[in-house]
Parts: structure tokens; sequence; C-alpha cells
């Protein structure tokens, strides 16, 4: 509770200089941190646009599977943003990156849930989503869609995967 409420001051002190909405034809912050979830994680997601158009996004998630088990998965994408409804407040973007983690894998025998063992997973991501960030409070809000491939680990899918809303202070 302490280190994100130092981010939060962090992110309403640099919000207090007046944005300077010329620089970019997309967008209208730097740097945004925050939380992604959809119905099987929650994770934090940090938002860096690098030039122009041009963002790195990193996700550290953690996935709940329905029983005790539960994996860590860091995320890296480069994702392109376009402005749509012609506001600066309106971006789609869309990009692709890498993931890689841990997970530990249960299994059923005669009945009952065993416990198996902690593998590692890798894989390729994809990302297309639509994003609004106010102009007079720090924060941006997104929905994606974030399709994934693990050429490595687990195999499970469950379709709500994909399906992510993001919330982040912007500075």
């Amino acid at each position: 509770m302490l280190i994100f409420g130092v981010m939060l001051f962090v992110a309403l002190q640099s919000n207090a200089q007046k944005r300077n909405y010329s620089n970019s034809s997309v967008g209208n912050y730097n740097t945004a941190i925050g939380v992604r979830v959809n119905p099987w994680s929650i994770g934090f997601t940090a938002k860096h646009f690098i030039a122009g158009p041009h963002a790195i996004e990193g996700i550290v998630s953690h996935q709940f599977a329905g029983y005790d088990n539960a994996n860590v998965t860091i995320t890296g994408l480069y994702e392109y943003h376009w402005n749509v409804f012609g506001k600066k407040e309106w971006n789609m973007f869309a990009g692709g990156g890498l993931h890689g983690g841990a997970y530990k894998t249960d299994y059923w025998d005669n009945g009952r849930r065993k416990d198996g063992d902690t593998k590692g997973v890798f894989g390729l991501d994809a990302i297309w989503g639509v994003e609004y960030t106010f102009k007079n409070i720090p924060l941006t809000l997104q929905g994606d869609l974030k399709p994934y491939v693990n050429f490595t680990g687990g195999h499970d899918y469950y379709g709500e995967q994909i399906f992510g809303a993001s919330a982040r202070f912007t500075f």
C-alpha cells in the first residue's frame, strides 16, 4: 500500500504541470503504470511511449486456475497507436511480443486432485485494443484482446484469458 501510495503521489505531482498535446499525434502521456485484469488473472502493467505512436508495455500477471494452482507470467509487448473518433483521448493500438513464466500443474487421479510439478512456459503474444486517456485527471483506461501461443510449458487455454481491461495512472 505504501509503494502504491508513493507511485500515486509521483503520478499526481508530475501531472501538475500542463500537458503538451502538440508533441505527438497520439496519446497525451509518456508513461503509465497500473493494473490489468481479466476473469482468470490480475497483474501490474506499465506502458511507455518511446517515440511518436510507438510504445512498449510490460505486464507481470498472476493467473488463478480455480484450484490451488497458479502461475506468474512476464510479458513484453511492442504497440503501435493511432487516433480514432477524431480525438487525441481515444487511441487504438496493435502489436505483439513475448511472454515467459512458471506455473504449477495439477491433475486428477481417481477423482482426487494431485499436485504436479512446476514448469516453465514461453510463448508469443499479440495485442489489439482501444484506450481512453482523460484530459484532466492522470488516468487512462484500456480494453484489449491479447491472444497468445505457448511454445513450451502448459497448453491449457481459457478463452476468457484473451480479454483484458487496464486502468493506469499517467505521468
